[in-house]
């Protein structure tokens, strides 16, 4: 890995999160391996992680020293659970990817059935990858882009970096914080035990995430001691990934379009401490939950939020995941450059999700903070497309490609073995050594919808 952008990237994430000049503490880092990209994925891996970690130290006061295993960390990127003597679902549906059109790339995402659906009101229902790509071949890639995005689908033109800086959107969001943070009304005194040893315990989590990133903070919280309840609309399934991301968590399902479903929100959302969502800009307020709204329900309330493009803009209520704003933004680009192809080249994991993932646990935690020193709520907003303006600007160099991490599977010594609601599964070890202070979860993974959406008592959560 590289030293001088890892220590690059250290002190950004710090003072993004601190909101101040101040140095980072002392990091130390081992397991020195790292994914082979155009950019610096294991060294955001590392930092990333490290953010989160430190965060969660900050708040107990912990004066230990942290240390981060690089290696541990970009595993953690990529799966932290791979099962035992069954197959691993499928990441993508068959027709996601990449697809040349009459002159550059699009990338069409259709692992949800309606942005699936969306596609095919736009380009027709095709039997096989093949026959779709022949049609797309005819189409332009922005005006299929935007076409598929009207019909309410999700897609993603190639652009160079110099084209998204010079997009309205890639202008709108270099000019956000990367943790765009404030605090928010007084509330009552907290009443957090914050014991070293699970600084969460008795921290109710109200998770109203999806996919990757947010699910990525809400289970590092949950391996703190907090009881986070995810909450899911019927019929949402994500089967490539609810084992992967359900761990500690117990995952419910409310209509919040339902009368029903929203006084039972709102109780919830009354009783909580932290609230972390991955709804598009607009979805909450429109639903009658608005930033000054939640803060009534909940005085005091941690308030975290995620948006893939960002919060300003002409996109910022656009539907968009990882791979998508790759594509956008550059990173796809530069990787095709990079091995010298004509195909998009994506970093080897989706490290924007996970990165955001972290710091989004690193801003709940800041917060929490913030409310034991001020008495006061706090509230963050973080995108997909801000991290990844940070990694762009950290590209590698050609005698700056680090040693590859490879392909091998984990050693005995990096996880050990648990029982899902799926069956066997070998889960990873913590990827950071923070004495006094483990992350370790009481909780299997298990399916959505497959707890009661309601709180627990302090001595059920144990």
């Amino acid at each position: 890995m590289n030293d001088r952008i890892t220590a690059e990237l250290w002190q950004h994430l710090w003072q993004g999160l601190r909101n101040s000049l101040s140095p980072p503490p002392p990091l130390t880092i081992t397991g020195r391996q790292a994914l082979v990209s155009a950019y610096p994925v294991s060294e955001l891996a590392t930092t990333s992680v490290a953010l989160a970690a430190q965060a969660a130290a900050s708040l107990v006061d912990a004066l230990q020293p942290l240390h981060v295993d690089c290696a541990l960390a970009s595993r953690w990127f990529q799966n932290a659970l791979r099962p035992i003597n069954r197959q691993s679902a499928s990441l993508w549906d068959q027709f996601a990817g990449d697809y040349a059109c009459a002159e550059g790339w699009i990338r069409l995402h259709t692992n949800a059935q309606h942005h699936r659906e969306a596609m095919a009101r736009v380009l027709g229902k095709h039997d096989n990858r093949q026959a779709l790509a022949a049609t797309v071949a005819g189409w332009d890639r922005f005006t299929l882009e935007q076409a598929v995005v009207d019909a309410g689908g999700c897609a993603a033109a190639l652009r160079s970096l110099e084209d998204w800086q010079q997009h309205p959107q890639g202008q709108s969001v270099s000019r956000e914080a990367l943790i765009e943070q404030s605090l928010q009304p007084c509330g009552p005194s907290p009443e957090w035990p914050l014991p070293p040893a699970r600084p969460l315990l008795g921290v109710r989590v109200l998770d109203l995430t999806r996919i990757i990133a947010g699910p990525v903070a809400t289970r590092f919280l949950a391996g703190l001691g907090a009881e986070v309840l995810r909450i899911d609309p019927p019929g949402w399934h994500e089967p490539s990934l609810e084992e992967e991301v359900s761990l500690g968590k117990r995952c419910a399902r409310l209509d919040l379009k339902s009368a029903e479903g929203r006084r039972q929100f709102e109780v919830l959302l009354g009783q909580c401490d932290v609230l972390v969502h991955g709804y598009r800009a607009d979805a909450l307020s429109n639903l009658g939950w608005d930033p000054e709204t939640r803060q009534k329900l909940r005085p005091g309330l941690i308030d975290v939020s995620l948006n893939a493009w960002g919060w300003t803009g002409p996109w910022r209520n656009r539907r968009g995941f990882d791979s998508l704003v790759q594509m956008a933004c550059g990173i796809a680009d530069r990787g095709r450059q990079w091995q010298g192809g004509d195909a998009p080249v994506p970093l080897p994991v989706q490290a924007l999700d996970h990165a955001t993932g972290y710091l989004m646990a690193a801003a709940v935690l800041e917060g929490m903070r913030q409310r034991r020193l001020h008495g006061t709520g706090f509230a963050a907003r973080l995108s997909l497309a801000r991290t990844a303006c940070l990694l762009s600007d950290h590209p590698l160099s050609a005698d700056e490609q680090p040693a590859g991490l490879g392909a091998r599977q984990p050693q005995d010594e990096e996880q050990e073995m648990v029982l899902s609601g799926w069956g066997m599964a070998a889960q990873l070890r913590a990827p950071f050594w923070l004495p006094g202070t483990p992350l370790l979860w009481s909780r299997s993974p298990s399916p959505l919808g497959s707890a009661a959406a309601e709180w627990l008592s302090v001595s059920e959560q144990r």
